[in-house]
């Protein structure tokens, strides 16, 4: 953590955050422990001083480590580093270093995973325990959905102001804190803290992505980034429903909040083993912490370039990333992805029992799905890394787009066809673009703005999802071919416009985004 937290005052500031944070939170347990005899049920008990005092601490604990993950000179930055450029090794081969990082990163994408993942098995025992209807329970994951959102978008300014590792470490903080969801005793508090943990989630993938984009060798790049994402995504669905098998039983719904505690300051810990981006650190004129960065991850420098735009420069997309035209791409599929997967996907089942399918088959689905899905994961890498970028997320789009249509063509069909196909290829679709999708944003913007990029469309993402559990909670979920019919447009959309504006990605430099933008 010294990179990031330079000077000593720092340093214990955000050490003295982390305690005050982590104190707060265990200011709730007395109460959560007084309720064992009543299988954990805290519905109705008043909150006692020592909570609320928890709660004051939790609030300037995060603002003091806040504090203390400043970097220097923040609101000081301008253009006289804009002409310094990271020159890292183009063929470096992968070092200790490179494999500590990404296993790091899978584990901080893997605790990242597990609290909105935790959502769907927490929903019964809250419905049972507070007594409400379903649908008022499912604000609760509503409120961490739209968290999300949120928590894409601002953490993508964050890493781009305070750095890729430190809006990690910052996130992290949060996790401690939105513990105390496992000791609320009313839903309404649990909405609000859902809403807090769902912020602190939204923005760790579109972070390791920008940090993973500037730290992974060129020809390394494009499948640890797919990789990495993958494997974080899968282990965290993996261990929420493991930790709720295991404890769930035991100590109620409410532990699998609880478990933020530990997991949230494993992942502080973990900081340590997570580097800061040479470039940003270039950008925040720390030149010798980036050289230092350069020398264990196999070699670079860090030096003055003025360049000229290049002939090959005119020809690439720079002019329409600048105007926003392939970001205006990758938000569309994104919100067709999210419409898709939190909405087409979830009632698909259902609907299939409704038009004379049996529970077995209807069950089936979603169990391939999982099968389905870290196969595809691989194949995206490999197709990602070794073939093309762009041609890898067309194909996905496509295949989503096929899927769409094999949707429409089944409903049209009357139950007299099987839906195996056609539902496969949209879940092969969907686990393809997801793989894809928030690398290929990372390679495809320069650094200044990358965290902030990636984090809209990770953003638009979940914006689709929310959209959708919107419809669920109103009770308007329309038909299913009109929704297979309304989110086609937009993949069949996206899917041409990317193909027009996006850029080949696939073992280039990414610098030569950043000194195309500023020729």
């Amino acid at each position: 953590m010294e990179s990031i937290l330079a000077g000593r005052r720092a340093r214990w500031a955000f050490v003295a955050g982390c305690v005050a944070v982590t104190a707060g939170v265990i200011l709730h347990l007395p109460m959560f422990l007084m309720a064992r005899s009543m299988h954990y049920h805290m519905a109705g008990m008043p909150m006692d001083a020592g909570m609320l005092f928890g709660m004051a601490l939790i609030v300037g604990g995060t603002g003091l480590a806040g504090y203390g993950l400043l970097p220097r000179d923040a609101l000081r930055l301008r253009a006289r580093l804009r002409h310094m450029v990271v020159e890292g090794p183009q063929d470096a081969p992968l070092g200790s270093a490179h494999w500590v990082m990404m296993g790091a990163l899978v584990v901080a994408l893997t605790i990242d995973v597990m609290k909105p993942a935790s959502l769907g098995f927490t929903l019964s025992g809250m419905t049972e325990e507070y007594g409400v209807l379903r649908a008022t329970a499912s604000l609760v994951p509503f409120a961490a959905l739209s968290g999300t959102v949120v928590g894409s978008i601002v953490w993508g300014f964050v890493a781009d102001i305070y750095g890729r590792k430190a809006s990690i470490l910052l996130s992290a903080v949060m996790f401690v804190g939105t513990s105390i969801c496992g000791a609320m005793p009313s839903l309404a508090w649990n909405v609000a803290m859902c809403f807090m943990m769902g912020a602190a989630a939204g923005g760790m993938l579109p972070v390791t992505y920008a940090l993973l984009a500037e730290m992974m060798p060129n020809r390394h790049r494009g499948w640890s980034l797919v990789l990495v994402g993958g494997l974080g995504a899968a282990g965290g669905y993996f261990a929420a429903s493991g930790l709720s098998a295991i404890l769930q039983p035991i100590f109620g719904w409410r532990i699998l909040w609880l478990a933020n505690l530990p997991t949230g300051l494993l992942l502080i810990f973990l900081g340590r083993l997570i580097p800061e981006s040479p470039r940003y650190l270039v950008v925040q004129g720390r030149l010798k912490e980036a050289a230092s960065v350069l020398r264990r991850f196999g070699g670079g420098e860090v030096r003055e370039e003025r360049p000229a735009v290049r002939p090959t420069d005119a020809a690439t997309p720079v002019p329409a990333l600048r105007k926003g035209g392939a970001l205006m791409a990758f938000s569309i599929v994104a919100l067709a992805w999210g419409c898709a997967n939190f909405g087409l996907l979830l009632w698909l089942p259902a609907d299939l029992v409704a038009r004379g399918y049996s529970v077995g088959v209807a069950s089936a689905l979603l169990a391939k799905a999982a099968l389905i899905a870290v196969p595809t994961i691989f194949a995206a890498a490999l197709l990602y890394s070794r073939w093309s970028s762009k041609g890898s997320l067309i194909i996905g789009i496509a295949v989503l787009v096929v899927g769409l249509g094999g949707v429409l063509w089944i409903e049209r069909q009357a139950g007299e066809v099987s839906p195996v196909l056609p539902v496969a290829a949209l879940i092969i679709g969907v686990n393809a673009i997801i793989a894809i999708l928030l690398p290929y944003v990372a390679e495809s913007f320069p650094a200044r703005v990358r965290g902030r990029a990636t984090g809209w469309v990770a953003a638009c993402s979940k914006a689709g999802g929310l959209g959708a559990q919107a419809l669920a909670i109103a009770g308007a979920v329309p038909q299913l071919a009109t929704v297979a019919a309304l989110i086609l447009v937009p993949a069949a959309l996206s899917l041409a416009l990317i193909a027009w504006l996006g850029r080949e990605t696939r073992g280039t430099d990414l610098n030569q985004l950043d000194t195309a933008i500023h020729a």
